[in-house]
């Protein structure tokens, strides 16, 4: 049995920070779970692209609003408080903050928790985060 507080893990390895926003990676796949779990705060106006190429992800929304786009399809969604939306394709997105969102992300396979965006959107693994 675990207990992790968020707080201990602020200006740790587990508390990345990226050009949209931040991920605090509270499980990762080196915590043995089959998944990973995330609180991703993302500031008003910001706009993230991202693909993830091998990963699934779902994200619940437990704070403000933003669209969701598929950009396979073109198909938008308004994410608020309450919805989950589940990228079960490996889906090509944006997300569009139109406040101050907060989401619980849950990633299978897990990530390692040193992984970066690319431009492309993906994640490039950087295994010295992790050491």
């Amino acid at each position: 049995m675990k207990v992790i507080n968020e707080n201990d893990l602020i200006g740790t390895n587990r508390d990345v920070k990226f050009q949209e926003g931040r991920s605090i990676r509270m499980i990762l796949e080196k915590d043995n779970m089959g998944f990973s779990f995330h609180k991703t705060i993302i500031p008003k106006g910001k706009k993230g692209h991202w693909h993830y190429k091998y990963h699934k992800e779902s994200c619940y929304c437990i704070q403000g609003n933003g669209i969701l786009t598929n950009l396979k399809t073109g198909e938008s969604h308004l994410i608020t408080v309450g919805n989950i939306y589940i990228l079960d394709n490996y889906d090509n997105h944006t997300f569009e903050c139109l406040e101050d969102v907060i989401l619980i992300s849950v990633f299978n396979p897990p990530i390692t928790g040193g992984e970066i965006h690319q431009k492309d959107g993906s994640y490039k693994i950087n295994n010295n985060l992790n050491k």
